[in-house]
């Protein structure tokens, strides 16, 4: 089972192909993603990669969380599945008082 690994304290200049390099040792990298910002297109250094197999996932993590990559102590973990709620609307034209979702 596919297992999502969080990269953070990522050089900003870390490309996704240099991402999956450094984690393709470990096992297969199904997927590298670099976060950029949506208006600049810079990167927000931080990013997830996906590995194939839950044991070389761990592995991974274990060989290089805290280790330097480009310059810049990574931190290497587990990602954590964040629920993302819908931001609530701006109530135009609505009368004061009524819900804005």
């Amino acid at each position: 089972m596919a297992q999502k690994i969080y990269v953070g304290n990522m050089n900003y200049g870390t490309t996704e192909d240099s991402l999956k390099n450094a984690f393709s040792q470990y096992g297969e990298v199904v997927s590298a993603v670099v976060i950029k910002d949506r208006f600049t297109d810079q990167s927000k250094g931080f990013g997830f990669v996906e590995m194939a197999e839950e044991s070389a996932a761990r592995e991974a993590i274990a060989a290089l969380n805290g280790t330097e990559f480009e310059g810049r102590r990574i931190r290497v973990n587990e990602a954590e599945d964040k629920p993302r709620n819908p931001r609530p609307r701006p109530a135009y034209n609505r009368p004061a008082g009524e819900a804005a979702y």
